[in-house]
């Protein structure tokens, strides 16, 4: 196995009893600590104060983990709004602080006849919850009552009073030195600089004149023989058998 001191110094791979001996030779115990590992990776530790770190730690973690907690607002179908700016106001301190939300609205009597009603309702609600929490479920009929289910939305808020990042800094510019004043001096003709050839706007398309084609040349038609109608041959009458003579008796 791999072996690895007290310290975290690599000692190489040794066989596990040599291992073993080292780890007994100076005071601590021989743990595995990665089995799956070819070869397996060993530490030489004192076991005890290992295991209490692992449980601290574990103790940390299930501090730092934050139950689901569940909470529930009832309407009815007919309810007054005075009443729904209530129930949102608790929703949204239930979404606040990080609970999940289901709103439920129960029918009563023949108020089961009109679910969409209730389906309205619950839309409206979440409307005006959607700066605290997000729609999980939609609204779902069961028995007589119908449900929503919302979850909360976290926002990282700006702590107050705090100063935005720089932009970062770009290249430093150069100062231009300022023009001299009064007018500039007439050059002579000669130290006139040639005036430039205008130079073509990128964005106008350059226009490439097409290759002129060369004209063809001029052929002469061929002359023409007249051609010699030529008789076309009568065919030759057909020739009858002879007919054959019948003698008669005498």
């Amino acid at each position: 196995m791999r072996l690895i001191g007290p310290n975290g110094e690599q000692l190489g791979v040794l066989p596990t009893a040599r291992a073993l001996a080292h780890a007994q030779d100076l005071g601590y115990d021989l743990v595995e600590i990665a089995p799956n590992a070819v070869p397996p990776v060993a530490k030489v530790l004192d076991f005890g104060k290992y295991r209490f770190e692992k449980q601290q730690e574990a103790k940390e973690a299930k501090k730092r983990q934050k139950s689901v907690t569940w909470k529930e607002v009832r309407v009815t179908p007919k309810i007054d709004d005075h009443d729904i700016e209530t129930k949102i106001k608790s929703a949204s301190k239930f979404l606040d602080e990080g609970d999940k939300l289901k709103i439920t609205v129960r029918f009563r009597g023949r108020e089961l006849a009109h679910p969409d009603r209730g389906r309205v309702l619950l839309m409206q609600i979440a409307d005006k919850l959607k700066d605290h929490g997000t729609i999980e479920r939609t609204p779902i009929l069961e028995g007589r009552q119908m449900f929503m289910v919302m979850n909360p939305m976290r926002q990282q808020q700006a702590a107050p009073g705090a100063t935005p990042p720089a932009p970062p800094a770009g290249p430093a510019a150069r100062p231009l030195s300022p023009a001299p004043a009064g007018p500039r001096p007439a050059l002579p003709a000669a130290a006139r600089p040639a005036a430039a050839a205008p130079r073509p706007s990128p964005t106008a398309p350059a226009v490439v004149a097409p290759p002129a084609r060369p004209a063809p040349a001029p052929t002469t038609p061929a002359p023409v023989t007249p051609r010699t109608p030529v008789a076309a041959p009568h065919p030759a009458p057909a020739t009858r058998p002879a007919a054959a003579r019948t003698t008669r008796p005498s």
